[in-house]
């Protein structure tokens, strides 16, 4: 074979250019696309953080939308903790602290997160209209109705409507996304892309046989099953980080 046939074949052998990650982005758009129109509906979306943070994927809903089915979903589907975020201008209107700064304690100190420089959760409330709060719509009474407080935080009488101690955590996010990337912001930054009041309930997704978090690969396999959407953090956080 001559040297210009030999280029020649090298050239017919050589593999065309990938759009691998062409198309990753493109599809990343486009689950976010999907999960701002799934929660302006009402629907639940799983979002994975990241690999080097939690490495977890939440189960979440817009506040407002979550009934007695949505809490079961949650504790039988995804198990770990039933918590309700809230944007920082309607916690700061309610007058919500981080817990850890509202309680004079050596448990409080020193907090040192692998993933975070502090935790996001405040208090813990009941609407004031259930008897333990626990139960699945007693849960659900509770968290609606704090996606119909984020609605009008000024004028929302909060003390009047909800007690503490209770059993829905709250969680107060971050102003900015480029300040904290937690569920609890992703979520908040959802529900805003959606024209919904800042508030969500998140739940981690945990895996029934080992324990841990559930794999993103099965949580994308559970979000397929239920036609649910599945989405990264990092591709929220492409979309939204930047205009935070």
């Amino acid at each position: 074979m001559s040297r210009s046939e030999a280029s020649d074949e090298s050239t017919k052998e050589s593999p065309e250019p990938s759009n691998e990650v062409d198309d990753r982005v493109s599809e990343g758009a486009s689950n976010v696309d999907r999960a701002i129109e799934a929660f302006r509906r009402g629907e639940p979306v799983l979002i994975h953080d990241a690999a080097d943070r939690e490495g977890e994927t939440d189960l979440i809903y817009p506040a407002g939308a979550v009934d007695a089915a949505a809490v079961a979903r949650m504790r039988n589907d995804a198990g770990g903790l039933v918590c309700a975020a809230l944007g920082d201008d309607v916690a700061e209107a309610f007058g919500l602290p981080f817990v850890q700064e509202a309680i004079d304690h050596p448990l409080t100190a020193d907090h040192q997160l692998s993933y975070d420089e502090r935790a996001s959760f405040s208090l813990t409330v009941n609407h004031r209209e259930t008897e333990t709060g626990i139960t699945d719509a007693e849960r659900a009474l509770t968290i609606s109705e704090l996606g119909t407080a984020a609605a009008n935080p000024a004028e929302y009488p909060f003390a009047e409507t909800f007690r503490s101690p209770g059993h829905v955590h709250l969680l107060r996010a971050a102003p900015t996304l480029s300040e904290r990337q937690g569920h609890t912001e992703l979520a908040i930054a959802l529900a805003a892309a959606a024209e919904l009041p800042a508030a969500a309930v998140v739940c981690e997704m945990l895996d029934d046989e080992s324990g841990a978090e559930l794999p993103p690969a099965a949580a994308k396999a559970y979000a397929d099953r239920n036609g649910f959407v599945y989405v990264e953090g990092a591709d929220i956080l492409g979309r939204f980080r930047d205009d935070a």
